[in-house]
């Protein structure tokens, strides 16, 4: 009898059925733009790395299995450069994560004060985030140049009265991954910035008022009060920063062409060059699918690890 009752008449159904369309409607035009540009495409590159395909042959694509897969995932002729480029993706996260997620919200703290001006001071540390890398790339070439019109060895020149010489920035191994850090860092932490500054402005100033009460000093207000008002968007702010930092390819195109030594090569410059410069669209294609899985797994552990305080139990 029970469960008589507790089943749905035809009309609540009907009315349910009729409350799910509007949503689903809603949801469509997402979903159909994932599925074309997000979804599409990899399965397209998923069967071009099956395959064997020159851009530079007019021979039609040939079936080709997993070979690309494990000539760079195990052959010793391929494998190395693979690693190598890895490495230097896990080393550019590893450093540019938190130092960029650090000195955004830095950054964020120092402009969230009601002071006169300050929506310039805002605008000026976002202006970064609108030019294109590309560009940026091209300023901070200059800027690093070892010859007499490199700003940062003129700089260093003026300021040690000559005891420094000039330094060869982005031709060096032990510099090149570094200024290339520095150079993400400066272009991308505006964005970080503006989300954490954002968060900032949703906690409410009762908490603050009610912390001065208690006489906590500000690392006391800091410890207790903004950083667990800010946890769920440090962590979206953690995970698009390591989603973009691995993601590392203008920067290093642009700057040092992967070298010198491979000291900057990143498994995104391996897959483009592979693909557009040797032709090989096959193995581009294949660099890609193991790297995407690679990143997925990465961000599912992060997801997992760092979770938003509504997930907690």
């Amino acid at each position: 009898m029970g469960k008589l009752e507790s089943a749905a008449t035809p009309e609540e159904a009907i009315a349910t059925r009729r409350d799910t369309w509007p949503a689903l409607l809603m949801v469509s035009p997402a979903v159909i733009l994932l599925a074309v540009f997000v979804l599409a495409p990899f399965i397209y590159a998923g069967w071009l790395s099956l395959h064997r395909l020159n851009l530079n042959s007019p021979l039609p694509a040939r079936w080709f299995g997993l070979e690309q897969y494990r000539r760079i995932l195990l052959d010793p002729q391929f494998r190395g450069d693979f690693y190598r480029g890895l490495i230097n993706n896990f080393t550019f996260a590893v450093i540019v994560v938190p130092l960029q997620t650090g000195l955004a919200l830095a950054l964020a703290m120092l402009l969230n004060r009601p002071l006169r001006g300050m929506t310039v001071f805002r605008t000026f540390f976002f202006m970064p985030v609108v030019f294109p890398m590309a560009l940026v790339a091209v300023i901070w070439k200059l800027i690093y140049s070892r010859d007499e019109i490199g700003l940062l060895n003129a700089v260093l020149h003026n300021v040690t009265f000559g005891a420094v010489g000039p330094i060869d920035w982005l031709g060096s191994t032990r510099t090149a991954m570094l200024s290339i850090i520095i150079m993400s860092i400066w272009q991308g932490v505006g964005f970080q910035m503006i989300i954490i500054l954002a968060g900032l402005q949703g906690i409410p100033t009762t908490l603050y008022e009610a912390a001065r009460i208690d006489k906590a000093n500000r690392w006391n207000q800091f410890r207790h009060v903004t950083v667990p008002g800010l946890r769920n968007t440090l962590i979206f702010v953690s995970l698009v920063t390591t989603i973009f930092a691995f993601r590392l390819f203008d920067q290093v195109y642009i700057l040092t062409n992967g070298g010198p030594q491979n000291a900057t090569t990143t498994v995104m410059y391996q897959a483009v060059t592979s693909a557009f410069s040797t032709g090989n669209v096959g193995r581009g294609a294949a660099v890609t699918i193991v790297f995407v899985l690679i990143v997925v797994v990465i961000t599912v552990i992060q997801r997992l690890v760092l979770r938003e305080d509504r997930e907690i139990a």
